[in-house]
C-alpha cells in the first residue's frame, strides 16, 4: 500500500466545537482527524463543483445561440433552463 504524503495544519478551534468534533467521531467510531478530513474533502469536492458550474454557466450565457451551439435550437432550450434556473437561486439567496 502506497504512502500518501502529508502536512500538518494547526488548527486552532473554540473549545465548543473542539469538543462537538471529537464527540461526533467517538459516537462514529472513527478518529477525529479522520472525520475532519472527510468533512474538508466533501467541502473542497463541493467548491470544485461549485466553480466548474458557475464556469459552465458564463459560457452558456456568453456563448448561448453563437456558432459555438452545436445544435441551436437545444443550445437555446438549455440557456432559457439554466437562466430560469439560476434566477430562481438568485431569488433564494
Amino acid at each position: 500500500m502506497a504512502t500518501m504524503a502529508t502536512k500538518k495544519l494547526n488548527l486552532p478551534l473554540p473549545e465548543e466545537m473542539h469538543e462537538a468534533i471529537f464527540a461526533e467521531s467517538h459516537e462514529m467510531g472513527v478518529p477525529a482527524t479522520r472525520l475532519v478530513r472527510s468533512v474538508l474533502e466533501d467541502w473542497l469536492r463541493e467548491r470544485r463543483r461549485a466553480r466548474r458550474r458557475a464556469e459552465v454557466r458564463r459560457f452558456a450565457m456568453e456563448h448561448g445561440g453563437s456558432d459555438l451551439d452545436l445544435d441551436p435550437e437545444l443550445e437555446a432550450a438549455a440557456t432559457a433552463e439554466l437562466r430560469r434556473l439560476y434566477a430562481a437561486e438568485d431569488e433564494a439567496r
